[in-house]
């Protein structure tokens, strides 16, 4: 009797996973390790050596399942940033009927905890991943952009309710982004107890600004 081997389209099974199962374990593998090294000595202060040895996979797998250092940035603060837009469209669901500020607040509170939720992930998805490469400034860029536009969605429904000012929101959208990324490298840089910045004021920093730049303002009658 012959015994018969799995094969799938890109190669023959072991242990059986296929190649593609391979590729993937290795990738997570890797994506981990630069977690952790890039979120705790730096992106520039990391060989690939490094994170091969880390991750237990060969130089060889890496520029085949990877391809670069920088595509491996990429990746980790990709699979950060679905993971924080997850949760933030899952705060927007929960907080349907609750006022723009709340809802503004709690969708970023959701991705903060995500992009956030300890130093090294802040530290990779708010310092290490700015000036490393235009096509890693491309992705911050697309980042931000699918944030203001969701920003800027909820305050255009807001305006329909009269709830917010109707005017061109695009702009301040991009600015709530630039002070939360702005507070949020403080907050990695902070190594000072009494300079610590937590979430919760940022969250509050962002409140602040919503009511400044949405809240409709009720027009002030001349005195005589």
């Amino acid at each position: 009797m012959v015994r018969r081997v799995d094969v799938t389209d890109s190669g023959r099974n072991y242990g059986g996973l296929s190649r593609q199962q391979r590729v993937a374990l290795r990738r997570n593998r890797l994506t981990d390790a630069a977690l952790e090294l890039f979120g705790t000595q730096g992106y520039s202060s990391t060989s690939i050596e490094r994170l091969c040895s880390t991750a237990n996979v060969s130089t060889r797998s890496f520029y085949e399942d990877i391809g670069s250092r920088e595509a491996l940035l990429i990746a980790l603060v990709d699979r950060l940033n679905t993971a924080a837009l997850r949760r933030l469209d899952e705060a927007l669901e929960h907080t349907s009927e609750q006022p723009l500020v709340v809802r503004v607040v709690e969708s970023f509170r959701a991705f903060l905890a995500v992009t956030c939720r300890d130093r090294r992930a802040a530290r990779v998805f708010y310092v290490e991943v700015v000036g490393v490469s235009p096509v890693v400034e491309e992705w911050r860029r697309a980042q931000r952009r699918s944030i203001s536009a969701l920003l800027t969605r909820e305050a255009q429904r807001a305006a329909e309710r009269g709830e917010a000012e109707s005017r061109s929101l695009h702009l301040f959208g991009l600015a709530v982004i630039g002070a939360v990324n702005s507070l949020a490298q403080e907050m990695v840089h902070a190594t000072v107890p009494g300079d610590a910045i937590s979430v919760d004021e940022i969250c509050e920093e962002i409140a602040y600004f919503i009511r400044s730049g949405l809240t409709v303002r009720t027009a002030v009658a001349p005195t005589n």
